[in-house]
């Protein structure tokens, strides 16, 4: 079910600068910033309070996307965190990593965007009443099985979605900040008066602030998910970096400016669509705009998170921690297809009982849990092995500095309001232990396993791929 080393295949380097920012400013660019403004706000108590947590947000974002650009070029893989923590660290905490990505993360994050697009979309069909949930369960499946198609058909069609994407994004944040500039010169700003009064400063409420504010943000690592398919990595991949996530930050705390000189903070943590709130009032009968705008936006990074989430689970099937099904890829059009069929089958049953805030929270918390532990192993690199070849180097202060960071967000909420749900996602990220021990450490993989990678390799018409550096 290998196949030789000469024959397999390889995936290729498509993706250029250009793509490369728009993978990671598209994925971030999604449903959080026309959806948690309103969550912040509520959680942190101010005006003045959130525009800072959104400032703080884009930093954390931008040092551990830093750190991750050392990290991508001197450990030139695709995979991200899972390839770095199994270089860095024992191989069972990468698995639990690839395990809990596979079935939680990527999965939760893939159908919080998807229910986000799908709102969105169907809002304009029930304007003044919610629409009903099955209705947008159903819209947020058909918009997850046709990014599979896409991205399981090309690469260039899936790069060309996600660059157009983009422009669309940056069009609609632009169009806001523009009417919070009109609105700054004909309106009132009493807004801003007061603008810290009432700020809630206890650990649990910064941390939660930071979930939903992190939440907007989350896509700043996604090119190290597909580094063997960057073109000249070692220069691309931190000048990417630096191109997108200034960018974002800059759209994202004028964005929220723009949405408080429209709205006061009571109408904008009411909302459940800010966005559409913002319209409504700028806009009028024009409203619905807005609601197009962001279904597209959550559209194109729902097709990032896609695109990067399958290449996880495609590496660590090469690395034998997944079935050696998910590491093989199309014969013909060179895309991991079964990685994404599978990733999708999880997206889908996360999506049945799926709410959107509990998703963002326990997303949020089980992903700085592991970036905590790969920025761990950065700084293992940087003191145990400094003659490894780095064509990017960062600071050591910056890798404590986010370590520290990734530390606060997991212990925060539990420590100042603890809950059983975060108790049951701990347990479940180390479940992951009672499969490593039995199937990965003494391999009793049953024959059945083999029957079924070769009657699924014949069907799909995958073979095995090896790494590209």
């Amino acid at each position: 079910m290998g196949g030789d080393q000469e024959t397999k295949l390889h995936l290729r380097r498509n993706v250029g600068l250009t793509g490369a920012v728009s993978f990671i400013a598209g994925t971030m660019i999604g449903s959080g910033i026309f959806i948690t403004p309103q969550t912040v706000l509520s959680t942190i108590g101010s005006p003045g309070a959130s525009l800072v947590i959104w400032v703080c947000c884009g930093l954390l974002a931008m040092l551990g996307a830093l750190c991750f650009a050392e990290l991508g070029t001197a450990i030139p893989e695709s995979g991200g965190d899972y390839v770095y923590i199994l270089r860095t660290t024992v191989h069972l905490f990468a698995f639990l990593y690839a395990f809990s990505f596979v079935m939680v993360m990527r999965p939760a994050s893939g159908t919080g965007m998807a229910l986000s697009f799908a709102e969105y979309a169907v809002a304009p069909f029930y304007s003044g009443c919610t629409p009903p949930v099955l209705v947008v369960k159903c819209v947020a499946a058909v918009a997850i099985l046709l990014l599979t198609l896409v991205n399981c058909l090309s690469v260039r069609l899936v790069t060309a979605i996600q660059v157009m994407s983009m422009g669309v994004k940056v069009a609609a944040l632009g169009f806001i900040i523009a009417g919070g500039v009109v609105m700054f010169f004909i309106g009132p700003t009493t807004n801003f008066e007061n603008s810290f009064e009432g700020t809630n400063v206890g650990v649990g409420s910064i941390g939660i602030a930071f979930y939903q504010g992190l939440w907007s943000y989350d896509g700043w690592n996604t090119v190290n998910y597909f580094t063997e398919e960057l073109k000249r990595p070692e220069v691309n991949l931190p000048r990417a970096v630096l191109i997108a996530i200034p960018m974002v930050t800059l759209l994202y705390v004028l964005v929220n400016v723009s949405y408080l000189l429209v709205m006061t903070p009571a109408e904008l943590m009411s909302s459940t669509a800010v966005a559409v709130t913002w319209g409504n009032k700028v806009l009028g009968s024009w409203g619905w705009i807005m609601s197009v705008a962001a279904a597209l936006s959550a559209f194109g990074s729902l097709n990032g998170t896609f695109f990067s989430g399958g290449r996880v689970c495609f590496v660590a099937a090469r690395e034998g921690h997944m079935p050696d099904i998910l590491a093989m890829a199309h014969v013909h059009r060179l895309t991991p297809s079964p990685a994404l069929i599978f990733t999708t089958v999880i997206s889908l049953l996360v999506l049945i009982p799926g709410d959107f805030q509990s998703i963002v929270n326990f997303f949020s918390f089980t992903a700085w849990f592991f970036y905590a532990i790969t920025i761990s192993g950065l700084l293992y690199l940087k003191i145990k092995k400094p003659e490894l070849p780095r064509p990017y180097t960062v600071p050591i202060i910056i890798p404590i500095l986010v370590l520290l960071a990734a530390i606060f967000l997991v212990l925060a909420p539990i420590i100042d309001n603890p809950q059983i749900e975060y108790l049951y996602v701990t347990l479940f990220i180390f479940s992951g232990i009672l499969v490593y021990i039995p199937v990965i450490h003494y391999k009793l993989c049953p024959g059945l396993l083999t029957r079924i990678t070769l009657f699924l390799q014949l069907f799909l018409e995958v073979a095995p791929a090896d790494k590209n550096l």
